[in-house]
């Protein structure tokens, strides 16, 4: 293996610093993983694991743990906010035999991450604050907020949205606000919620809902356009009132899971480009520092854990470092950002107004009653693709 003797330093330890940092371990890489927190944990949230990315939780071998900590979605149906009234009911049993759509709790995922990071001998360092990464020498250069600094052989940015490898490497560039703001929650899920992904669509605003955990726990996210600016971050508590206020008018099912909120967070959706450089100067970035996206195509995760199989697989596949990390940017960086634009798309599409709003919705549900499966095979090409088996970064 060409990893063996490297010595690679991720920065963060979220889905894709851990993914990246176990993928790389076992390969004979010697990963340290820094991350800013005292804990490497993830509260509040749920994300959905399309097939894509159980591809690459089953080849880094956790595909037992996923099941076990997983529910496997059964459909996703499109409502009408306010009536209630289904619009369009994708059976992914069905259409989609053979192929998992997990639902699960973020924190159950970085658990199983994390164990196998460790299992894989990544050496995690925590309270580790990055402030600068300098690669303007010969070996990338890190600060930590403690003072510290030291040079690294190799620094993978899995560090977010505010990426100091992706500034390193591209310079900053300021994101935009949407004009939309999402709060999330968890609730108790009522006795038998079953394992589907429900989206309730109004004009200017979406609530998606499924259920997490065995069907003990209900998460919620809520999208509302407004024009008053809200912070881009995940930690910011917000008054239920504020939410149920701005759903107010929506079905009773959607309003009663509201009802049931104590804690919220809201935060501001904002576009940022996909980078232009991936990588350089002893340095590559991955996840939300290559390609922040918004939460409208549940493809987040999926695409960091894609990521960190394809750079780790470039990596241990060639000697000379700019030939493979010039393929893991060729085979990432299209898709990533058609992946992107498709979730900017479905923002749009949520939240119709007026007369469009009842022939789209029309529309779906003629569709779904000539041609059920049309509307899902749109997204094969997310789906069906797998980074374990392609040749795409060797």
């Amino acid at each position: 293996m060409t990893l063996e003797h490297r010595d690679i330093t991720v920065l963060g330890a979220g889905v894709a610093g851990l993914a990246v940092g176990m993928a790389l371990a076992q390969r004979g890489a010697k990963v340290t993983l820094l991350e800013q927190a005292d804990a490497i944990r993830e509260v509040g949230a749920g994300l959905q694991i399309s097939p894509n990315g159980a591809a690459v939780l089953y080849a880094l071998g956790l595909g037992a743990a996923l099941e076990a900590a997983s529910m496997r979605a059964q459909a996703v149906r499109l409502v009408d906010g306010y009536s209630g009234d289904g619009v369009l009911r994708l059976d992914l049993a069905r259409l989609r035999p053979g192929q998992g759509f997990h639902l699960v709790h973020r924190a159950d995922l970085i658990e199983m991450l994390r164990k196998g990071a460790e299992a894989a001998g990544v050496e995690m360092q925590l309270l580790q604050r990055i402030e600068q990464v300098d690669l303007t020498g010969p070996r990338p250069r890190i600060v930590s907020a403690q003072g510290a600094e030291w040079q690294a052989e190799f620094v993978i940015g899995a560090d977010g949205l505010h990426s100091k490898v992706r500034a390193a490497l591209n310079g900053a560039v300021a994101p935009f606000f949407t004009h939309q703001v999402a709060w999330r929650a968890l609730i108790p899920a009522e006795p038998g919620a079953v394992p589907e992904a429900e989206v309730h669509m109004g004009a200017g605003c979406h609530l998606v809902s499924y259920p997490l955990r065995g069907g003990t726990l209900r998460n919620i996210v809520a999208v509302e356009e407004r024009r008053q600016w809200a912070e881009e971050s995940w930690t910011l508590r917000d008054d239920p009132l504020e939410l149920r206020l701005a759903f107010e008018g929506f079905n009773d099912r959607a309003r009663g899971w509201l009802e049931q909120v104590q804690d919220v967070w809201l935060w501001g959706l904002f576009r940022h480009p996909v980078a232009k450089h991936w990588y350089g100067n002893g340095a590559a970035i991955l996840g939300d520092a290559a390609h922040p996206t918004l939460p409208f195509l549940a493809q987040g995760a999926n695409m960091a854990l894609e990521d960190a199989w394809v750079l780790a697989e470039a990596l241990d596949s060639s000697d000379a470092d700019d030939t493979a990390l010039s393929a893991y940017q060729a085979a990432r960086q299209n898709r990533c950002a058609k992946i992107v634009q498709a979730a900017n798309g479905n923002a749009s599409a949520y939240h119709l107004r007026g007369p469009l709003r009842s022939l789209a919705h029309m529309g779906l549900r003629l569709g779904g009653a000539v041609a059920p499966g049309l509307a899902l095979k749109r997204f094969d090409w997310i789906y069906d693709h797998d980074v374990t088996v392609a040749q795409d970064a060797r």
